[in-house]
């Protein structure tokens, strides 16, 4: 980070926006400042496009000011009942409110609001970096105004409340997880006072919403190392409320002197692993999608945990019970219950056949069926499946790798030879109910499902009259009637 001078700073916002809006107030008399994320960018020297700006009086009056300067080319759009107020001009989008100051009743987290100063609004800002404030009155322009030394935490890295953090995360418990974001986001580390009031507070979590929840984890997710989120989420006790299915993953049981490995600690190495094979860049959409895919794909592990005297302990169909979990948890979160919801769980569902393929004889037909069944998400799935091996074994994790670099190679011939082949049987279930009389039953699946294996496994071409011939086969087998 950089530290500014008032001129330098001064200079930084002269730009025709902030003259603009200093002169709107005053022509209104009032004070008004530019303040959190777009100040503490600044320092940060990062790219801000959201400008917040407080005035000490009513920000939907310098906002109507605003909108007759800039004309036409602006959008003005005022939400009354929350005292705020909203100007777009092309790229540009500033916030105007009022300064207030907020008091809370302990089962909501909708503030009471009243008309403050700014004292009293820098009183209610989160954290000590967001509640930093830049004049922008013409002869104060460029002021820094920061009664917390926020300056200071950015520098050395901390993320800490104005006021008692007791408080602060009591009246919005929401905060907490705000808290845990920045630090994540930032790489910055949670104050010793603070976090202890993440740890006294977290039960208070369970007063917000599925949705306000999700939209932080999401950014969390998204941070450069989402596991130290996660990490902080968890010692606090926020993660047990969120997702206790996660939570649950650490537990290591030892039988016969045999342990199996602590499956939460791998799921956070696993997350990391495809964050390093996978940057968000311009594809943040999928990006998000995959890493969820990373931080549930041993979530049914638990609940198949089993010690069996001749192998040891075993999680058979921790996959399939997975991705039966996921849904779930999506619902419960209120997360997206689209696409995006079934593309995680068939990637937490497909998630061990690459690597039971990679263990045993790489065979065209196997390949094929997991190409078949991953279909356009087969090369997140191998991401998925190749950041899953973390065995602290170099030779073994070697073998996997290299067996992998040959399932990919499959996966690349197959895909140009067998474009033709992957798709669905040249006659379909209605054909079939058609040519036997058939309304949709089980043997109609079954009809189905033995031209596909023949299909998939290459031994008849995807024709019609070689499929007739297996098909009238396997009717007579079942006792159907083939005239």
């Amino acid at each position: 980070m950089k530290l500014y001078s008032d001129k330098e700073l001064s200079e930084l916002l002269n730009q025709p926006i902030f003259h603009l809006i200093g002169d709107c107030a005053d022509e209104l008399g009032v004070e008004c400042y530019v303040v959190g994320g777009y100040v503490r960018d600044i320092f940060l020297e990062r790219p801000s496009k959201d400008i917040d700006v407080v005035v000490v009086g009513s920000g939907i009056r310098v906002a109507e000011q605003l909108k007759k300067k800039l004309g036409k080319k602006a959008h003005l759009s005022v939400f009354k009942n929350f005292g705020t107020a909203q100007v777009k001009a092309g790229a540009l989008e500033v916030e105007f409110v009022g300064a207030r100051r907020e008091s809370y009743q302990r089962d909501s987290r909708k503030p009471i609001v009243e008309d403050g100063t700014l004292e009293d609004d820098q009183n209610r800002r989160d954290f000590t970096i967001n509640a930093m404030a830049i004049c922008l009155n013409k002869e104060r322009f460029g002021e820094l105004v920061d009664p917390f030394d926020g300056i200071y935490d950015l520098e050395d890295g901390i993320v800490r409340t104005p006021l008692d953090p007791d408080i602060t995360f009591s009246d919005d418990p929401l905060r907490m997880l705000r808290c845990v974001r920045f630090a994540t986001q930032l790489g910055f580390f949670i104050e010793d006072e603070t976090f202890e009031a993440l740890e006294r507070n977290a039960d208070r979590l369970k007063i917000i919403s599925g949705e306000r929840i999700q939209d932080e984890l999401n950014k969390i997710i998204l941070s450069p190392h989402p596991s130290t989120g996660f990490d902080y989420l968890y010692r606090t006790g926020l993660l047990q409320i969120i997702l206790p299915e996660l939570t649950a993953l650490d537990d290591v049981q030892t039988v016969a002197g045999r342990a199996h490995k602590n499956n939460y600690y791998h799921t956070l190495e696993v997350l990391e692993n495809v964050v390093k094979a996978s940057p968000v860049g311009g594809r943040l959409e999928g990006a998000l999608w995959l890493r969820w895919a990373a931080l549930l794909h041993d979530i049914g592990k638990m609940k198949t945990r089993r010690w069996e005297a001749s192998t040891g302990w075993t999680f058979h169909n921790h996959n399939y019970v997975g991705a039966k979990m996921v849904p779930q948890i999506f619902r419960r979160l209120k997360l997206p219950m689209d696409a995006k919801m079934k593309y995680v769980q068939k990637l937490v569902d497909l998630h061990m056949r690459p690597i039971v393929i990679a263990e045993d004889q790489v065979t065209d037909s196997a390949v094929r069926r997991l190409l078949n069944d991953a279909g356009d998400d087969i090369d997140d799935l191998m991401m998925l499946c190749e950041a899953d091996i973390t065995s602290k074994n170099s030779q073994r994790k070697q073998r996997f790798l290299q067996n992998f670099q040959i399932v990919r190679e499959k996966l690349a011939d197959l895909q140009v030879r067998d474009y033709k082949r992957l798709l669905q049987p040249v006659i379909d279930g209605n054909e079939i109910m058609e040519m036997f009389h058939l309304k949709p039953s089980r043997e109609v699946g079954e009809l189905k499902q033995t031209l596909k294996d023949a299909v998939l496994d290459n031994r008849v071409p995807n024709e019609r009259e070689p499929l007739l011939q297996l098909l009238m086969e396997k009717a007579r087998e079942m006792g159907l009637k083939t005239e």
